[in-house]
């Protein structure tokens, strides 16, 4: 089915997360958000709450993650899907000019279990920044039903579906740095006195406080050479979705 979209997009929600990375190393600048604006606490398919960038185990590829729908529960995760009015772009900066270089494209047709998935690029932006996207109009590189893998080992793979993402952290400490974002009922109203303010938890007792919970997941694997240009080994990348 072909994915009907007015040529110019306006953007409802975007979230960078500033990405270097290095055909041999990759160094991180880590970002998350879940439902940090009215627009998506309203429009739970407009969050943006992560994006990662990886080697692949596999030599020379590169794997990228966005992260959609946070607390998605248990039992609305096996028939949720994406919102097929929304473009979900990766966009690579390849120069060091902080501007996109190239795209990658996902949109969705359907919904429900069976709804399907469309990959587009690397290509060139139609447009660039944040406002006014336009959907590329090349062909899908990879398409296929969500929550199955598609594409070939050899050239571009994708994922879309509902994925647990585990989120460790002191939350008590969190709430004491940013007390404004504490609850103001329940039982985290009341900070415990261990671990104290002046301490955070002990090695390996950090708690996942998003257990229970899932989130979408748009995965891409591909050759880092698709990406890269001109030798550089560097590259920033960051993510959007938009209307």
């Amino acid at each position: 089915m072909p994915f009907r979209s007015p040529a110019r997009k306006r953007l409802v929600f975007g979230l960078t997360a500033a990405t270097v990375a290095a055909l041999g190393t990759l160094g991180v600048a880590i970002a998350s958000d879940h439902q940090d604006s009215p627009n998506v606490e309203l429009n739970p398919l407009q969050d943006l709450t992560d994006v990662y960038a990886f080697p692949s185990p596999t030599t020379g590829r590169i794997v990228l993650v966005m992260n959609t729908r946070a607390f998605l529960t248990p039992a609305a995760a096996p028939g949720a899907s994406f919102d097929r009015n929304q473009l979900y772009q990766f966009k690579i900066d390849n120069n060091g000019d902080a501007r996109e270089d190239k795209v990658i494209q996902v949109t969705f047709d359907g919904t429900g279990a069976t709804q399907t998935v469309n990959v587009r690029g690397p290509v060139a932006p139609p447009v660039l920044g944040a406002m006014g996207n336009t959907v590329s109009g090349t062909a899908p590189a990879v398409t296929g039903v969500i929550n199955a893998n598609v594409g070939a080992a050899t050239g571009m793979q994708a994922f879309a579906g509902a994925r647990d993402d585990s989120f460790y952290l002191d939350l008590e400490q969190f709430f004491r740095i940013l007390p404004d974002r504490k609850p103001a009922s329940g039982p985290l109203s009341q900070l415990p006195s261990t671990p104290s303010a002046s301490g955070f938890r002990p090695v390996g007792q950090a708690q996942n406080y998003l257990v229970g919970f899932n989130t979408l997941t748009i995965v891409v694997e591909l050759p880092i050479a698709d990406l890269t240009a001109g030798g550089n080994a560097k590259l920033g990348i960051w993510g959007s979705i938009s209307r």
